[in-house]
């Protein structure tokens, strides 16, 4: 039978053409893992688990994964990793076939990380992200993961601790190049379904909002921010800037967390309310973000 139907009808991709499932998780490179890990200690992050082979430590809490890697020869990028600042450097994406996934993002035009991975190491698929991030994609997160190859639990400690204040991966802030905005949605729109978000959330609304193709507690966010106007050349890096977690309650976790010591930014212009709150610049590049999300 012809199939004029089928073109008349233009049926199209699935929605959700990847099987995006959130965040397994994110990955800070910094010369100082050490100060990183007290960081997010006071976020309430426990570290769990090293790498066999590199410095690399996994922070855990609920169902969120930060991996903090201080391996020699993995600091790359901009100016202040060099000097030895944290960079929000990957992101990985839980999928349903990472195989698939990685090969329609080729074929769609993504561009290849090449993988390093040593003797008895996953071979994770990657494609390239914003500034030089990596932005990989997982389908090992249910009883078996990718921690439980590359990594050795802490001994005596436990490898699932509670989420504070039922924090969760709520998105990403991404700042971008001026006028960017269109190449990036469709970016996200063509190889992983995103589409833009009309809710504003949060306390710092500003720029594009696009949301992952998912429905539940696990759709992801995606923050973009192109420069002011008037902002210097010299600021227009391309880049993952913050984790944004979700609460229920974001005052009462902003107590929670303050009296753990964390500080947030409570001025005339940036106040904590409750659609959301964030934190003060912490080792010159890391900020994270509260935002109102009852999804968990």
């Amino acid at each position: 039978m012809p199939n004029t139907i089928t073109n008349r009808e233009a049926i199209g991709e699935p929605p959700n053409p990847l099987g995006l499932q959130g965040i397994e998780y994110v990955e800070y490179t910094c010369a100082q893992p050490q100060a990183l890990g007290q960081v997010l200690e006071t976020l309430g992050f426990k570290p769990v688990a090293r790498h066999r082979s590199r410095e690399v430590m996994l922070y855990r809490q609920g169902g969120m994964n930060i991996v903090v890697n201080g391996h020699v020869g993995t600091v790359r990028g901009t100016a202040d990793v060099d000097n030895g600042a944290p960079r929000l450097s990957a992101v990985a994406l839980r999928v349903h076939d990472a195989r698939a996934a990685f090969s329609r993002a080729l074929e769609l035009g993504a561009w290849e990380v090449p993988n390093h991975a040593q003797v008895m190491e996953l071979n994770i698929p990657g494609i390239h992200g914003p500034g030089g991030a990596h932005i990989y994609l997982v389908d090992r997160f249910d009883e078996f993961s990718i921690f439980d190859v590359d990594f050795k639990p802490i001994p005596g400690v436990d490898a699932h601790p509670p989420a504070l204040a039922d924090l969760h991966f709520f998105g990403l802030v991404q700042y971008i190049g001026r006028d960017r905005t269109a190449d990036w949605v469709d970016f996200y729109g063509r190889l992983m379904g995103f589409v833009p978000e009309a809710t504003r959330f949060g306390i710092l609304p500003k720029g594009t909002l696009l949301k992952s193709p998912n429905d539940g507690p696990t759709r992801l966010f995606l923050q973009l921010i192109e420069p002011d106007a008037n902002t210097v050349l010299y600021d227009e890096q391309e880049l993952f800037q913050r984790v944004g977690f979700g609460t229920a309650d974001v005052p009462a976790a902003v107590a929670l967390l303050r009296q753990r010591g964390l500080q947030f930014v409570d001025s005339a212009a940036v106040q904590v309310t409750n659609r959301g709150a964030i934190t003060h610049n912490m080792l010159r590049t890391v900020v994270f973000e509260l935002v109102h999300d009852p999804r968990h």
